[in-house]
């Protein structure tokens, strides 16, 4: 179910990619052309923005697709790699449960007040505030449930990071 919630994230987040790209190029023709433009235009982008940065950091915990600086660890024992993404997991919960924290006390602060972006279009804040708790939760959750899940899997003797051709150290980017 899980999975099923990070891949809407995921479209959603690619929606607001796409939204974007139109909303910008809209607004820059009718610039060029007309000598106008799309009210409102700079909220509109900054809370774009936020959708297609925070929806998809579920999926990308869930893919391991974080980025990952090795220096030290490939050197160090399999066993030692694997305790490591899960002290990377642990951090990663620590290091988002003050934004969830504080994502928290803004939405509820922004729908209790009705707050709205000043312009022609008098646009709420809440949406945004919303989407951004809602994307740094799903993660935070994310990121539990495989903590977790690479726990046992140590445990019970296993690796973590099953296949080394998925994640090479010496990958040219």
């Amino acid at each position: 179910m899980l999975s099923r919630i990070e891949s809407f994230l995921l479209n959603l987040a690619a929606a607001a990619v796409i939204g974007l790209g139109l909303l910008i190029t809209t607004s820059v023709v009718l610039r060029a052309t007309l000598n106008s433009g799309i009210p409102d235009t700079i909220n509109m982008v900054r809370e774009l923005m936020v959708a297609a940065i925070v929806l998809p950091l579920a999926a990308t915990a869930a893919a391991r697709g974080n980025i990952v600086v090795e220096v030290l660890s490939e050197r160090l024992p399999p066993r030692t790699q694997d305790w490591l993404v899960v002290l990377g997991s642990l951090v990663g919960l620590l290091a988002l449960a003050p934004l969830i924290w504080a994502g928290w006390n803004e939405a509820v602060h922004t729908l209790k007040s009705g707050s709205y972006f000043f312009g022609q279009l008098s646009l709420p804040k809440w949406p945004g505030r919303v989407i951004f708790l809602f994307g740094v939760s799903f993660c935070w959750l994310r990121l539990a449930i495989q903590m977790v899940g690479d726990i046992r899997t140590i445990r019970s003797g296993g690796r973590v990071l099953v296949d080394p051709s998925k994640h090479s150290p010496h990958e040219e980017v």
